[in-house]
């Protein structure tokens, strides 16, 4: 008979292995020597160690499922309670059993993690929603349509929760989308339709303006020009690509006018500028004139200069003014002589000039008197009133003298 601390062999070739119980028969052995026998049910034990080792770094290092992992412990318990192998077999039993309780603590941590992953989705996934009904009311149609596509990849990328919930949350989730493509969808479509409006619009107004473009009427075109431009913004713009291509035929109906303007404009100006230096001339030759020394000869030689002034033509409106005041103040020096000259030589004026002179003279000598009587009279508030009175008509006397002695005397 053999043994060893785990098992023996007795004379009949049967193996036990010992155990907190007793003996247990682990099987028999008629092949060899009873050594033998015990060393192939250790190697048996051994290989059950090295499984059960093998099964604890899984459990511990790998995501092995606690299903997977209870069917292994099972099918190795098996093995262990029918005995057949030799070595302690309670020690691996209570491997065993700390590796349940391992896996079912890991069950447990997997548990409140999906459970608490699931309460994280959860509350990710009502964030989306509440951000998307949020969305649905925006009127900014491109940060939100990206904003919502974003929010879909996100969702995408989020674990489901249980069926009812998810699918409750999509719901909403889909229904924001969907009420913002709508609205973006109707005000595009109004956009488009104000768009065509504007088109048909600017049609006319470049109508218009092609048909001006040809117009020498230069001051009511270039008004009408401007009123077409003021029109053109107030209707908006149309699609872009009309809208560019109705943009270079008003500009280029414009451009046309105004160039051709721009070239009359310009030999006008050219004109005017010889007009101009024309005109200067001739009132240097008419300032010469100054002073009148000869009445007859200056009204015959201004009356050259000034048809030959009339047919010089227009200047430039800024230099108009100062050249025509200069020839205003010659012809009214001109006219003050002749003025002059006139009443020197009207003997019906001079006549007039000396009667108002003699009764003025003769009113003169007469309140003299009155002042000298009153004053011989000691009536001195009398007097004074009276020489109050003598004073203006002297002054008026004054006067009369001068005008008489422009007429020679």
């Amino acid at each position: 008979m053999s043994s060893d601390p785990w098992g023996r062999v007795d004379e009949t070739g049967t193996v036990y292995v010992r155990t907190a119980d007793g003996e247990q028969v682990v099987g028999s052995w008629q092949a060899g020597s009873p050594e033998e026998a015990l060393a192939y049910f250790e190697r048996k034990y051994e290989g059950l160690v090295v499984e059960i080792g093998l099964l604890e770094k899984r459990v511990k290092t790998t995501d092995l499922s606690a299903k997977d992992a209870m069917t292994a412990i099972d099918h190795l318990r098996t093995q262990v309670d029918e005995h057949h192998a030799v070595g302690d077999l309670a020690a691996l039993r209570v491997r065993l059993d700390k590796l349940v309780a391992t896996v079912e603590a890991r069950r447990e941590e997997r548990k409140a993690a999906k459970a608490k992953q699931t309460d994280e989705a959860r509350t990710a996934k009502e964030a989306l929603v509440a951000e998307a009904e949020e969305l649905a009311a925006s009127e900014q149609w491109r940060s939100a349509g990206e904003r919502l596509r974003a929010l879909v990849d996100t969702w995408k990328g989020l674990p489901r929760l249980d069926r009812k919930a998810d699918d409750e949350l999509w719901h909403r989730f889909s229904h924001a989308r969907s009420a913002f493509s709508k609205r973006r969808k109707a005000h595009f479509a109004s956009l488009d339709a104000q768009r065509e409006d504007a088109r048909k619009a600017k049609e006319k107004l470049v109508a218009e303006a092609e048909a001006l473009s040809g117009s020498t009427d230069w001051g009511p075109t270039a008004a009408r020009y401007r009123e077409l431009m003021a029109e053109w913004k107030a209707v908006g713009r149309a699609q872009r690509e009309a809208e560019d291509d109705l943009w270079s035929r008003f500009r280029g109906a414009q451009d046309v006018f105004f160039q051709a303007r721009s070239e009359v404009f310009a030999e006008r100006d050219a004109e005017q500028q010889v007009n101009l230096t024309q005109k200067e001339e001739l009132a240097v030759e008419a300032e010469k004139l100054l002073p009148v020394t000869d009445l007859k000869a200056a009204r015959a030689a201004f009356r050259s200069i000034n048809e030959r002034w009339e047919a010089i033509g227009h200047v430039p409106r800024d230099a108009r003014p100062k050249i025509e005041g200069r020839m205003h103040a010659v012809e009214r020096a001109i006219q003050e002589a002749e003025e002059a000259e006139w009443r020197r030589t009207n003997p019906e004026a001079r006549a007039r000039a000396a009667g108002l002179t003699g009764q003025l003279q003769a009113a003169v000598d007469k309140l003299q008197e009155q002042v000298d009587k009153a004053r011989a009279a000691g009536n001195d508030a009398k007097a004074d009133k009276l020489a109050k009175e003598l004073e203006g008509r002297k002054a008026l006397l004054d006067q009369a003298l001068k005008g008489l002695e422009e007429f020679g005397g």
